[in-house]
Protein backbone atom coordinates (compact mmCIF):
# COMPACT_ATOMS: atom_id res chain seq x y z
CA UNK A 1 0.00 0.00 0.00
CA UNK A 2 2.03 3.03 -1.27
CA UNK A 3 1.68 6.37 -2.74
CA UNK A 4 3.43 7.26 -5.90
CA UNK A 5 7.33 7.03 -5.11
CA UNK A 6 9.33 10.50 -5.78
CA UNK A 7 13.25 9.85 -6.70
CA UNK A 8 14.81 11.96 -3.84
CA UNK A 9 12.21 10.84 -1.10
CA UNK A 10 14.18 9.78 1.98
CA UNK A 11 13.14 6.49 3.50
CA UNK A 12 11.89 8.79 6.89
CA UNK A 13 9.68 10.16 4.30
CA UNK A 14 8.32 7.08 2.52
CA UNK A 15 7.81 5.64 5.97
CA UNK A 16 5.47 8.25 7.28
CA UNK A 17 3.24 8.98 3.72
CA UNK A 18 2.40 5.14 3.72
CA UNK A 19 1.30 5.67 7.41
CA UNK A 20 -0.36 8.53 6.32
CA UNK A 21 -2.22 6.81 3.38
CA UNK A 22 -3.15 4.03 5.49
CA UNK A 23 -4.76 6.40 7.89
CA UNK A 24 -6.20 8.62 4.84
CA UNK A 25 -8.06 4.67 4.67
CA UNK A 26 -9.15 4.25 7.85
CA UNK A 27 -10.42 7.92 7.78
CA UNK A 28 -12.35 7.50 4.27
CA UNK A 29 -13.85 3.99 5.71
CA UNK A 30 -14.69 5.66 9.18
CA UNK A 31 -16.82 8.44 7.63
CA UNK A 32 -18.78 6.17 4.87
CA UNK A 33 -19.63 3.92 8.59
CA UNK A 34 -20.98 7.58 9.98
CA UNK A 35 -22.84 8.03 7.16
CA UNK A 36 -24.34 4.99 6.79
CA UNK A 37 -25.60 5.45 10.76
CA UNK A 38 -26.79 8.54 9.85
CA UNK A 39 -29.22 7.31 6.99
CA UNK A 40 -30.53 4.05 9.64
CA UNK A 41 -31.68 6.77 11.90
CA UNK A 42 -35.94 6.66 12.04
CA UNK A 43 -37.68 9.06 10.22
CA UNK A 44 -40.59 9.02 12.71
CA UNK A 45 -39.92 12.18 15.19
CA UNK A 46 -42.61 14.65 14.19
CA UNK A 47 -41.66 18.71 14.42
CA UNK A 48 -43.66 21.31 14.36
CA UNK A 49 -44.37 22.86 11.11
CA UNK A 50 -42.28 25.81 11.39
CA UNK A 51 -43.23 29.72 10.23
CA UNK A 52 -40.68 31.15 8.92
CA UNK A 53 -40.13 34.19 5.90
CA UNK A 54 -39.18 33.66 2.66
CA UNK A 55 -38.28 36.39 -0.48
CA UNK A 56 -38.45 36.10 -4.21
CA UNK A 57 -35.27 33.74 -6.09
CA UNK A 58 -34.25 36.90 -7.45
CA UNK A 59 -32.69 39.09 -4.91
CA UNK A 60 -32.44 42.29 -6.96
CA UNK A 61 -36.30 42.66 -6.19
CA UNK A 62 -36.71 43.32 -2.48
CA UNK A 63 -40.19 41.73 -2.10
CA UNK A 64 -42.67 40.76 -1.84
CA UNK A 65 -41.96 38.64 1.71
CA UNK A 66 -44.19 36.24 2.98
CA UNK A 67 -44.73 33.86 5.05
CA UNK A 68 -43.99 30.11 4.47
CA UNK A 69 -44.38 26.79 6.34
CA UNK A 70 -41.50 24.15 7.09
CA UNK A 71 -43.52 21.97 5.27
CA UNK A 72 -44.20 24.50 1.96
CA UNK A 73 -40.00 24.28 1.96
CA UNK A 74 -40.87 20.82 0.34
CA UNK A 75 -40.86 21.83 -3.35
CA UNK A 76 -40.05 18.40 -4.24
CA UNK A 77 -41.87 16.39 -1.00
CA UNK A 78 -40.10 13.44 -2.13
CA UNK A 79 -36.99 14.22 -1.44
CA UNK A 80 -35.46 15.56 2.06
CA UNK A 81 -35.27 18.87 3.08
CA UNK A 82 -31.70 20.47 4.10
CA UNK A 83 -31.77 23.40 6.42
CA UNK A 84 -28.18 25.23 6.81
CA UNK A 85 -28.05 27.34 9.38
CA UNK A 86 -25.99 30.85 9.25
CA UNK A 87 -25.10 32.75 11.96
CA UNK A 88 -27.27 36.18 11.55
CA UNK A 89 -30.07 37.84 13.56
CA UNK A 90 -29.86 37.77 17.60
CA UNK A 91 -26.68 38.77 19.04
CA UNK A 92 -24.85 38.09 16.01
CA UNK A 93 -25.72 41.51 14.49
CA UNK A 94 -23.77 41.71 11.25
CA UNK A 95 -23.52 38.07 9.22
CA UNK A 96 -21.03 35.82 10.14
CA UNK A 97 -17.53 35.43 8.11
CA UNK A 98 -17.03 31.92 8.45
CA UNK A 99 -20.93 31.28 7.49
CA UNK A 100 -20.34 33.59 5.03
CA UNK A 101 -17.65 32.11 3.03
CA UNK A 102 -19.67 28.23 3.52
CA UNK A 103 -22.33 29.93 1.80
CA UNK A 104 -20.54 31.64 -0.87
CA UNK A 105 -19.38 27.65 -1.50
CA UNK A 106 -22.53 26.52 -1.35
CA UNK A 107 -24.14 28.98 -3.59
CA UNK A 108 -22.22 27.18 -6.48
CA UNK A 109 -23.30 23.59 -5.72
CA UNK A 110 -26.96 23.87 -5.11
CA UNK A 111 -28.07 23.63 -8.41
CA UNK A 112 -26.75 20.31 -8.04
CA UNK A 113 -27.53 19.84 -4.79
CA UNK A 114 -31.60 20.43 -6.03
CA UNK A 115 -31.27 16.75 -8.05
CA UNK A 116 -31.06 14.81 -4.46
CA UNK A 117 -32.68 17.08 -2.23
CA UNK A 118 -34.57 20.39 -0.68
CA UNK A 119 -32.12 23.76 -0.13
CA UNK A 120 -32.31 26.55 1.80
CA UNK A 121 -30.09 28.89 4.20
CA UNK A 122 -32.11 29.92 7.33
CA UNK A 123 -30.80 32.81 9.41
CA UNK A 124 -32.63 34.27 12.69
CA UNK A 125 -32.22 37.85 11.29
CA UNK A 126 -34.06 40.33 8.96
CA UNK A 127 -34.53 38.65 5.65
CA UNK A 128 -34.14 41.66 4.50
CA UNK A 129 -30.30 42.51 5.47
CA UNK A 130 -29.56 39.05 4.76
CA UNK A 131 -30.92 39.72 1.09
CA UNK A 132 -28.43 42.54 0.86
CA UNK A 133 -25.91 40.27 1.94
CA UNK A 134 -26.38 37.95 -1.10
CA UNK A 135 -26.53 41.01 -3.10
CA UNK A 136 -22.96 41.95 -2.04
CA UNK A 137 -21.29 38.52 -2.61
CA UNK A 138 -23.12 37.80 -5.59
CA UNK A 139 -24.98 35.20 -4.47
CA UNK A 140 -27.88 33.76 -7.26
CA UNK A 141 -29.15 30.28 -6.49
CA UNK A 142 -29.23 30.32 -2.88
CA UNK A 143 -32.87 29.96 -1.37
CA UNK A 144 -32.15 32.65 1.90
CA UNK A 145 -35.06 32.22 4.99
CA UNK A 146 -35.66 33.57 8.32
CA UNK A 147 -37.00 31.88 11.30
CA UNK A 148 -37.78 34.92 13.12
CA UNK A 149 -41.05 33.84 13.17
CA UNK A 150 -40.80 30.76 15.63
CA UNK A 151 -38.43 29.22 17.88
CA UNK A 152 -37.07 26.64 15.13
CA UNK A 153 -34.01 27.76 15.84
CA UNK A 154 -33.91 27.26 19.48
CA UNK A 155 -36.22 24.47 19.36
CA UNK A 156 -33.25 22.64 17.27
CA UNK A 157 -30.21 23.90 19.72
CA UNK A 158 -29.05 26.51 17.07
CA UNK A 159 -29.98 29.40 19.28
CA UNK A 160 -29.81 30.20 22.59
CA UNK A 161 -32.24 31.97 24.43
CA UNK A 162 -29.95 35.20 25.03
CA UNK A 163 -30.10 35.09 21.08
CA UNK A 164 -26.20 33.53 20.77
CA UNK A 165 -26.23 31.62 17.53
CA UNK A 166 -24.75 28.63 16.14
CA UNK A 167 -24.00 27.11 12.60
CA UNK A 168 -25.20 24.05 11.53
CA UNK A 169 -27.33 21.90 9.20
CA UNK A 170 -30.41 20.18 9.47
CA UNK A 171 -32.25 17.88 7.51
CA UNK A 172 -36.13 17.09 7.43
CA UNK A 173 -38.34 14.79 5.65
CA UNK A 174 -41.98 14.92 5.11
CA UNK A 175 -44.26 12.40 6.42
CA UNK A 176 -47.27 10.59 4.70
CA UNK A 177 -49.75 13.20 6.40
CA UNK A 178 -48.12 16.24 5.63
CA UNK A 179 -46.39 17.31 8.95
CA UNK A 180 -42.50 17.39 8.57
CA UNK A 181 -40.09 15.63 10.62
CA UNK A 182 -36.72 15.72 11.52
CA UNK A 183 -34.62 13.78 10.54
CA UNK A 184 -31.17 15.02 11.52
CA UNK A 185 -28.94 17.79 13.30
CA UNK A 186 -25.65 18.83 13.36
CA UNK A 187 -23.09 21.76 14.45
CA UNK A 188 -19.99 22.49 14.03
CA UNK A 189 -19.83 21.75 18.21
CA UNK A 190 -20.03 18.10 18.35
CA UNK A 191 -19.81 18.04 22.05
CA UNK A 192 -17.87 20.06 25.03
CA UNK A 193 -14.47 20.37 23.52
CA UNK A 194 -14.97 18.89 20.52
CA UNK A 195 -15.28 21.17 17.29
CA UNK A 196 -14.84 21.19 13.19
CA UNK A 197 -18.25 19.00 13.23
CA UNK A 198 -18.84 21.20 9.85
CA UNK A 199 -15.42 20.27 8.29
CA UNK A 200 -16.96 18.08 5.80
CA UNK A 201 -19.45 20.57 4.32
CA UNK A 202 -16.47 22.98 3.13
CA UNK A 203 -13.33 21.85 0.93
CA UNK A 204 -11.61 25.23 2.47
CA UNK A 205 -10.50 23.21 5.69
CA UNK A 206 -9.48 20.55 3.93
CA UNK A 207 -7.58 22.12 1.54
CA UNK A 208 -5.59 24.08 4.42
CA UNK A 209 -4.96 20.64 5.98
CA UNK A 210 -2.68 19.21 2.85
CA UNK A 211 -0.22 22.05 3.62
CA UNK A 212 3.10 22.06 5.42
CA UNK A 213 1.83 24.91 8.10
CA UNK A 214 -2.11 23.44 7.93
CA UNK A 215 -5.03 25.63 9.16
CA UNK A 216 -3.11 26.95 12.04
CA UNK A 217 -5.63 29.72 13.59
CA UNK A 218 -6.85 30.91 10.40
CA UNK A 219 -10.13 32.43 10.00
CA UNK A 220 -12.00 33.99 7.21
CA UNK A 221 -12.27 37.71 7.43
CA UNK A 222 -15.50 38.53 5.64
Amino acid sequence: MTARHLPAETAEYRRLRDEILAAEIALKDQCERVAALRRALPRDTAIEDYVLHDGPADFGQDGPLREVRLSDLFERRDRPLVLVHFMYGGRQTRPCPMCTMWADGYDGVVPYLRQRMNFGVVVAGDLAGIRGWARERGWRHLRLLSSAPSRMKRDLGMESDDGAQQPGVSVFTLGDDGRPRHFYTGGASLAEGHWRGMDLLTPVWNFLDLTPDGRGDWMPGR
